[in-house]
């Protein structure tokens, strides 16, 4: 009987080669971080409210789609798009627009200031967790999911360098002001891709693959498709099945073969292509994330009068909601399903958005007490001892 001895570590044989090929560190990427559930890559949509709805990842998966689906002739989810490109010029990622040209680029938001000393910042700071000093970097009070903008790494990856000064100071999501334009700067990297009306699809994945195979790994790279299959930029022939879906089989193979560096977001018009379609419920399962968003009616109505969203009335010092907001889809990148066995699972719940001149913000909803009732509009909001159970 043969014995190997002690002092020979089991591994690999000494005549194999090891791989020379590096994967670039999560922490090395700007504007990407470890989720803090799977460690898995993630980056910032520009939407601090839609990072805390993704399944506690805080932060879209890199690997993964997220569709928006809009009913009515409103343009609601290009806000989300737009903070979403954004984003990608503030951390100096790589955007890939299709079909809508430069003035779209043009007219991104610009990163809001916040004004020195003010009554938020104060409010922030009393808001911290006094148990102990370690458990100031899981969030804040009030907060959902691991949701600060700072590049952290996960416990698990001993292996991770600390970020750098320079990374450190780049938030991991920014806050856009809807009511300024962004000055985009002469290095930044943007694909415009023009949809060809014989082949519009296939030119979308050509010029895409050529770009990732073009660009050093350490790049990330994102694609924004707004009003997909509209036939105000697309072919009619573009909305037949065999089309549009081979599309999405492609994107999503290049989703999984660039898994540490392409992310997408693709909006949909629910008008055109209702969610009872045979061809609307194939692109939601080919998505990996869903998002429906529904103006309410009286909005509808009036946005042909005022098309660019403004500032609704307040009561009691908060925006009123624009529209209901649904999510039907998280994307799964664990084995326990639903972005990690319900931690920050948003399906199912009440959710409204808000869009003001300044703002994209996504909420829970809940209704007004009835105007008839009198003791309940006295009593909401006040919680007394026989209301509190332990």
């Amino acid at each position: 009987m043969a014995f190997r001895k002690r002092n020979i570590p089991l591994g690999t044989p000494a005549n194999r080669a090891a791989p020379t090929e590096k994967t670039p560190v999560i922490g090395n990427l700007p504007g990407v971080r470890p989720s803090p559930l799977t460690s898995h890559p993630v980056t910032s949509t520009g939407t601090s409210s839609l990072d805390g709805l993704l399944g506690g990842h805080a932060g879209l998966a890199l690997g993964t789609s997220l569709l928006i689906e809009e009913s009515g002739n409103t343009e609601f989810s290009s806000v989300l798009l737009r903070n979403f490109a954004a984003e990608g010029i503030c951390q100096g990622h790589v955007l890939h627009v299709v079909g809508v040209g430069e003035g779209w680029v043009r007219d991104l938001p610009d990163v809001a200031v916040e004004k020195s000393g003010s009554r938020s910042g104060s409010k922030t700071n009393e808001e911290k967790m006094k148990i102990a000093w370690r458990y100031e970097r899981l969030g804040q009070v009030g907060e959902r999911g691991a949701s600060s903008c700072t590049i952290l790494a996960s416990p698990g990856q001993g292996s991770v360098p600390a970020a750098t000064d320079a990374q450190a100071a780049v938030p991991f999501c920014h806050t856009f002001d809807l009511s300024k334009r962004i000055t985009v700067p002469a290095d930044a990297k943007i694909n415009h891709i023009r949809i060809d009306p014989r082949s519009a699809f296939e030119t979308i994945i050509a010029s895409l693959n050529q770009s990732l195979k073009s660009s050093p790994p350490n790049i990330v790279h994102r694609l924004i498709v707004p009003s997909m299959l509209s036939p105000a930029l697309y072919p009619p022939t573009a909305s037949h099945p065999s089309s549009s879906l081979k599309f999405l089989h492609s994107l999503r193979s290049l989703l999984r073969s660039n898994s540490d560096r392409l992310t997408a977001i693709l909006s949909l018009p629910l008008e055109l292509h209702p969610r009872t379609t045979g061809l609307l419920r194939w692109t939601e399962i080919l998505a990996d994330g869903v998002l429906e968003l529904t103006p309410f009616p009286h909005l509808m109505d009036a946005y042909d009068e005022h098309p660019r969203p403004s500032d609704g009335a307040k009561e009691g010092g908060e925006d009123q909601p624009q529209g209901l907001a649904r999510i039907h889809k998280l994307p799964l990148i664990t084995e326990r399903g639903e972005g990690g066995a319900g931690v920050g699972n948003s399906i199912g719940e009440d959710l409204a958005f808000v869009v003001s001149r300044r703002k994209f913000v996504l909420k829970p909803f809940s209704l007004p007490p009835v105007e008839g009732d009198q003791d309940a509009q006295k009593e909401g909001g006040k919680l007394t001892g026989k209301d509190i159970e332990f």
